[in-house]
C-alpha cells in the first residue's frame, strides 16, 4: 500500500509556534495544524470577542487551505478549543458565517490554556 505525505507551508501565512507545518496532505486529505487568532502579518494575537477570535482562527485556516490548492468550504472535520466554554454561542456567530450551508462535522472543546495565551484554536481535515 502506498502513503503519500506532503507537507503545506502557507506563505505569507501564520507563523508557526513551534516544530510543526502548516498542513500536511495524504491520501486526499489536508490535515491542517491548530490555528489560533494570530494575525499573519504581525505575529500578534487579534480579537477583542470571541467572535472575531473565532474569525481570524477560520481566516488562518482559509489562508492554509488556499495554499493547499483547496478551500476551507470542502472541510469535512474541524475542531474548535476555547478556554471559557461559555463564549460557545459568540464563536458560533463567526463560525456559521464561513459555513452557512452544509458545514463539517465539529466537536468544541473547553481547555485550560492554549499556546501563546490564545482563547480560541481551531484546526481542521479538509478534502483536496
Amino acid at each position: 500500500m502506498s502513503h503519500s505525505r506532503e507537507t503545506v507551508t502557507a506563505d505569507p501565512g501564520p507563523p508557526a509556534a513551534g516544530p510543526y507545518s502548516h498542513a500536511v496532505k495524504s491520501n486526499g486529505l489536508l490535515f491542517v495544524s491548530g490555528q489560533v487568532h494570530l494575525d499573519p502579518a504581525n505575529g500578534q494575537l487579534v480579537g477583542d470577542t470571541p467572535a472575531e477570535k473565532a474569525k481570524r482562527c477560520l481566516e488562518n485556516l482559509t489562508i492554509i487551505a488556499e495554499a493547499a490548492g483547496t478551500s476551507l468550504a470542502n472541510a469535512v472535520r474541524i475542531a474548535v478549543y476555547v478556554t471559557d466554554i461559555s463564549v460557545f454561542a459568540e464563536m458560533n456567530e463567526a463560525y456559521s458565517s464561513f459555513f452557512p450551508s452544509d458545514p463539517p462535522a465539529r466537536t468544541t472543546i473547553g481547555v485550560a490554556a492554549l499556546p501563546m495565551g490564545a482563547e480560541v484554536e481551531m484546526d481542521a481535515v479538509i478534502a483536496l
